[in-house]
């Protein structure tokens, strides 16, 4: 008989998981039945760790690296980090892995028949971070969001057995526009890593430096920049809408909650005048609520 049990996190782990609380949405909220619970923050682990390794907020000696078999030298090379976390993820499909979080994992991915593709993505993903730091088009930025973000809801979908071609394309709106909000947030900390995700023919039109991006506050022409692109980031978020109508019960909920917290974030961004270079304009409680009934409502019309 397969054990389907869940891993015990060490503390590392448990400190990963824990960022799930800084998230503009809510990553596993305690009105979902409990194994899909699991699921999810075992996929958020997975998922927050290969970030973090891809923005090297790791200790290069610390616990993560050794359960990887890493020396502390070869942990300062990112790229090596993510072969290794990538190496780890294969043993879950067909060995034992060595991670906390990756054997955490394992339960979710043979109860819920997940395939490596999307983990993969996110893998890719942090690699493609490592060699381009800035994007020529709109078009290229989707094209990395499809690494980035989208598999993320793709496996939301699929833990909850409600993965259909229609949903997958709705979902992917809504993940692809949930980045390019965080892409937003985090201008100034992404240029201090030497990443710029707005797009360069978008920078051109704007009248847009990246010494302008590297100013403690905000001019008019970045303002309006921000504001264009928050106007794509919303767009998309109407477009992927119906999905949260096409579902049910607690997952209709769930779903309403990642949009509405990507709208609630956009309103933040409003709020604070489409000045990001102060600081992640960061969304309240009560608008989060708010954009959530709204979500609600559209969609119920809609579905």
């Amino acid at each position: 008989m397969t054990d389907t049990r869940q891993a015990r996190p060490d503390a590392s782990s448990r400190a990963t998981l824990g960022k799930a609380a800084d998230e503009n949405f809510p990553v596993a909220p305690f009105f979902l039945p409990r194994a899909w619970r699991d699921d999810l923050m075992a996929v958020y682990g997975f998922a927050r760790l290969v970030d973090d390794i891809g923005d090297g907020d790791l200790a290069p000696g610390g616990a993560d690296a050794r359960h990887l078999g890493l020396a502390p030298r070869t942990a300062e090379d990112r790229l090596a980090f993510l072969d290794a976390f990538e190496t780890d993820l294969r043993r879950v499909f067909d060995g034992e892995p060595r991670h906390p979080l990756l054997q955490g994992l394992v339960p979710t991915v043979r109860r819920c028949g997940l395939t490596p593709e999307p983990f993969l993505g996110l893998i890719a993903a942090n690699r493609q971070d490592q060699l381009v730091g800035r994007y020529e088009t709109y078009d290229d930025l989707l094209a990395y969001c499809e690494l980035s973000a989208n598999p993320v809801g793709r496996l939301v979908l699929a833990i909850t057995g409600t993965d259909t071609p229609e949903r997958i394309r709705r979902s992917d709106e809504i993940c692809t526009a949930l980045q390019l909000v965080e892409h937003l947030q985090d201008v100034a900390e992404d240029l201090r890593n030497d990443r710029i995700y707005l797009p360069a023919e978008d920078l051109k039109r704007f009248h847009v430096t990246e010494d302008d991006l590297a100013r403690p506050t905000a001019g008019a022409s970045v303002r309006a920049l921000i504001a264009f692109e928050a106007g794509r980031a919303r767009d998309l978020l109407h477009a992927g809408t119906p999905l949260v109508g096409s579902v049910h019960g607690r997952l209709r909920l769930l779903l309403a909650g990642f949009t509405g917290g990507g709208h609630a974030a956009l309103d933040a961004i409003t709020d604070a005048g489409h000045d990001v270079l102060t600081g992640p304009p960061k969304a309240t409680k009560p608008s989060l609520m708010r954009q959530v009934g709204a979500v609600l409502l559209r969609a119920r019309r809609e579905g």
